[in-house]
Order: C-alpha cells, then sequence, then structure tokens
C-alpha cells in the first residue's frame, strides 16, 4: 500500500493573481496598520504563501497624513539619519515628519521595515503607494477596501 504524502505545492511566479486593496488610515495606529499591510504586501493572507515568491498583492493607503501613534510616541520616537561625513548624525521625531512635507513616510518606514530585507523585499514594496490625501490614480485597478480598523477589534482579545 502506498504511504499518503503530505506535500506543499509551491506557487510559481507566473501562477499569482495580485488583486488590489485600498486602506483609509485615517485615525489608524501606525504599527498596527503596518503589520496588516505587511502581510498582505508578502502574501501571507493568501493560502499559497510561497516565501521566495512575490506574492502579495498590492496596496494603496490613502490620508496618511491622518495615521496616528499611542501614547506620547509622536513626540518621542525618534527617526536618525546619517549624511556620511563625520558627525553628521541627523535625528527628526515622528511629529516633525507627520507635520512636514512627506507625512507618508513615516507608514513607509514602517512597512518597509516589517518587510524582509533584499531583492524579494524590494520588490514587495513596490506594490505599496502610499498617498498623503483622499485622491489617488489608481481607480481603474478597482482596488477593493482592506478594512483595518475591523481587523484589529477582531483580533483583540475581549472585544
Amino acid at each position: 500500500m502506498k504511504a499518503l504524502m503530505k506535500t506543499t505545492k509551491s506557487v510559481k511566479p507566473h501562477e499569482v493573481e495580485k488583486k488590489w486593496h485600498i486602506v483609509d488610515a485615517d485615525g489608524l495606529v501606525v504599527g498596527r496598520a503596518a503589520s496588516i499591510i505587511a502581510n498582505v504586501l508578502r502574501g501571507k493572507h493568501k493560502t499559497s504563501f510561497t516565501p521566495h515568491v512575490d506574492c502579495g498583492d498590492n496596496v494603496v493607503v490613502i490620508n496618511a497624513d491622518k495615521i496616528r501613534f499611542t501614547s506620547n510616541k509622536a513626540k518621542t520616537k525618534t527617526y536618525y539619519k546619517h549624511t556620511g561625513y563625520a558627525g553628521g548624525i541627523k535625528a527628526v521625531t515622528a511629529e516633525k515628519v507627520l507635520e512636514g512635507r512627506f507625512p507618508e513616510r513615516v507608514l513607509e518606514k514602517a512597512v518597509e521595515r516589517m518587510i524582509p530585507r533584499g531583492p524579494l523585499g524590494r520588490e514587495q514594496m513596490r506594490n505599496l503607494r502610499i498617498f498623503k490625501g483622499a485622491e489617488h490614480p489608481h481607480e481603474a485597478q478597482n482596488p477593493q477596501v482592506l478594512d483595518i480598523a475591523s481587523m484589529n477589534r477582531k483580533n483583540k482579545v475581549g472585544a
């Protein structure tokens, strides 16, 4: 009698079906939203998830300037960058970034740091589009609404 074998089928890159999702970031918490967006970009929400293939979906985030932090992280969280020169370390708080010219960078960096580093991670990050306002140029793709607020409530204990 032949033994029963359990095998997992790996998805090939040409077999992947990519969908479009839209997220309204108005009032969402940065880390919670970023973790769900990162999972959708990687494709971990699909049953056909394959770690070495870009099987994630495209995500469009609107109202990124209205995203928020819990407690007083907006004032205490600091982002650092280095100019490349000696003593050239620069620091800026999250509150300054959100009030500045490119507030979408807060969410972009949070998601980027949850995606694996390397060529596959860079390819997956290209599927993320973040806009600070409510308008976006991807209406033709008919994105489905990804309701992160209800996902957070569903995952909390006792809710």
